[in-house]
């Protein structure tokens, strides 16, 4: 199904090259106001610039060629040289209902999809997630859910920290500082206490320090008593973190740790020597990059002098198995800022070993406290995730309880942890990525404003609709009989065969919702699911508008069927857009 877009886009390479001019000219975008249109182009503005000739004339010769037909009104040159089109009223109305019988809502998929491995999340094991982990995860899982929605083949990798220095003071105090009836109450939490106290320790002990570090290399050795350990350690953490993802509906397709690749990375340092990528440099092997400016001072080590690996040796047989094991086209890295130069790094290398597929950093900024600081604990620790996530639902439950308190128990935990987990998600998502945003307990969940609950009381709205409408709804002989079955299975309303769009607000609605195929397939350009997120806020907005101004169920066919028909679409572009973030919807608030 092409959209508006799409169509537009056409019309206006065929009259440029019907004009004499180049046909991929400029831009054709949704009007910046509405008040002069519903797209734009900016085509005449930048030919004009190039052929040194008057933009507004030249608009106009642009115009002349155009047919507009039944989709738009003949086009207006405005401005310095834009050209603005008007969707036609019945053009809207055909494209609505092509939208209301589809279960797609418009979204084509792309013609050529590819694999796609998507790392995000990544926890470090005897640790507990903190707040830091919402952004990669939150975002890593949106981003899954559109490209493979949109037709990709999509693997989610969660790379857990379970390797590594820390598991030689995990070890040693396990073996002496381990209270195992504290272990019994809370796993996790003892599991981080005789870290911390073995880390305290080893700063001012030298004995206790090369203590931990004999008991690492027995693990790397695989001893038997040390391997137990680090496996009950892998263990307890996984049932914390899978805890989480519960809460935040968020699965794995994969969950290799840094320990997966460990007998693979003698061969990763061989390979860069043989190749010639990687050079012995004073006891280590490292790779330099004489040939990028912005890299030229920033060698990499891969092996230490005593023959140790770090995590950049595991990243590059990450990449290995990702391109040769699971044949991915494309890898994104959902990872903080901090790690931009790592990333340079592991990319140049690939590309110098001959590696292919598209390698993506996906950046994204900090979350802040109220005084506007990364977000701790009044003790300064960081803020566990979990707790964080049982605090959205408490106090969603607690507002739930005052605007609805005839609601069934169940009902008001299973609304609660919707409206709770979607507020934290959203509240995130609705920013671009790499702004940092305070953490707005009030902000976050208010019914007001560009929120989650103020989305999911929309969708509520609506349903309440079709429930006060019962049979009525779909008593009219207005509704496609053909379809009623599919529509019934699938859980859509049936129908009806015609749409009547007379008042303005039915008619903004209706085009908002046909931009739902244009925005989605956007999000991926530059991984922005804040752009999904902002227009779901103004399809909200726009129903608003029209419920206040278009009664539903009180007004006269064919007006009520039509009306009926924007709000399930209402209903379903919300329900859809919000899923495609990760966020669920009730049917009650």
């Amino acid at each position: 199904m092409q959209t508006f877009q799409s169509l537009l886009a056409k019309k206006l390479s065929d009259a440029l090259r019907a004009a004499g001019l180049p046909a991929a000219a400029g831009e054709l975008t949704p009007a910046s106001d509405p008040r002069f249109g519903d797209y734009q182009t900016n085509a005449a503005l930048v030919l004009a610039k190039q052929r040194g000739e008057n933009p507004r004339v030249l608009a106009a010769k642009i115009v002349a060629q155009i047919e507009a037909g039944d989709l738009c009104e003949s086009p207006a040159v405005a401005g310095a040289g834009f050209i603005n089109f008007t969707l036609r009223p019945g053009a809207v109305a055909e494209k609505t209902m092509e939208l209301s019988r589809g279960g797609r809502l418009g979204v084509a998929e792309v013609k050529s999809s590819r694999r796609i491995v998507i790392d995000f999340g990544s926890p470090n094991v005897a640790k507990p997630m903190h707040v830091g982990h919402i952004r990669s995860t939150v975002l890593g899982d949106a981003l899954a859910r559109i490209a493979q929605f949109l037709g990709h083949e999509v693997i989610r990798d969660n790379h857990l920290g379970d390797w590594g220095t820390q598991f030689g003071m995990v070890i040693y105090g396990w073996k002496n500082l381990l209270d195992r009836q504290a272990l019994q109450r809370n796993l996790l939490a003892e599991i981080v206490r005789i870290y911390k106290e073995t880390n305290q320790q080893a700063a001012s002990d030298p004995k206790i320090r090369e203590a931990c570090r004999q008991e690492l290399i027995k693990l790397q050795a695989d001893d038997r008593e040390n391997v137990d350990i680090w496996k009950q350690c892998v263990a307890f953490s996984m049932q914390d973190f899978e805890r989480v993802y519960k809460l935040l509906d968020v699965h794995y397709d994969l969950q290799c740790g840094e320990s997966f690749y460990h007998d693979r990375l003698p061969d990763v340092v061989e390979r860069l020597l043989k190749s010639g990528v990687g050079e012995i440099s004073e006891g280590a092997v490292v790779v330099f990059f004489r040939d990028n400016p912005e890299l030229a001072d920033k060698p990499l080590i891969v092996r230490k002098r005593d023959g140790g690996f770090n995590y950049a040796t595991t990243d590059l047989a990450t990449v290995d198995y990702r391109i040769n094991d699971l044949k991915a086209d494309a890898i994104w890295y959902v990872v903080g800022a901090p790690q931009i130069l790592h990333f340079r790094q592991i990319f140049d290398i690939a590309r110098r070993e001959g590696y292919t597929a598209d390698l993506r950093h996906i950046t994204f900024g900090s979350i802040l406290g109220e005084d506007r600081k990364l977000m701790k604990t009044r003790s300064g620790e960081n803020v566990p995730l979990r707790d964080l996530l049982e605090e959205a639902c408490k106090r969603a439950r607690k507002i739930i309880e005052e605007k609805n308190p005839h609601l069934s128990e169940d009902e008001k935990t299973d609304i609660a942890q919707k409206i709770g987990i979607g507020a934290v998600k959203y509240a995130d998502l609705s920013q671009y990525r790499m702004t940092d945003y305070v953490f707005s307990w009030d902000k976050m969940l208010s019914l007001q404003g560009n929120t989650a609950p103020y989305l999911q009381n929309a969708y509520v709205r609506i349903r309440s609709i079709f429930r006060k409408a019962g049979e009525s709804a779909i008593a009219t002989p207005l509704w496609d009989v053909d379809t009623q079955a599919d529509h019934e299975e699938t859980g859509h309303r049936p129908v009806a065969t015609t749409l009547t769009l007379a008042d303005s607000a039915e008619i903004n609605l209706a085009k908002r919702m046909c931009q739902f195929a244009e925005i989605v397939p956007q999000v991926l350009n530059d991984f922005r699911p804040n752009i999904l997120a902002n227009y779901l806020f103004e399809v909200a907005n726009s129903f608003h508008t029209f419920y206040e101004a278009c009664p539903v169920l009180k007004s006269e066919e064919p007006a009520r069927s039509s009306r009926l028909i924007l709000c399930d679409l209402a209903a379903r572009v919300l329900k859809q857009g919000l899923d495609l973030l990760g966020i669920k919807v009730p049917e009650k608030m």
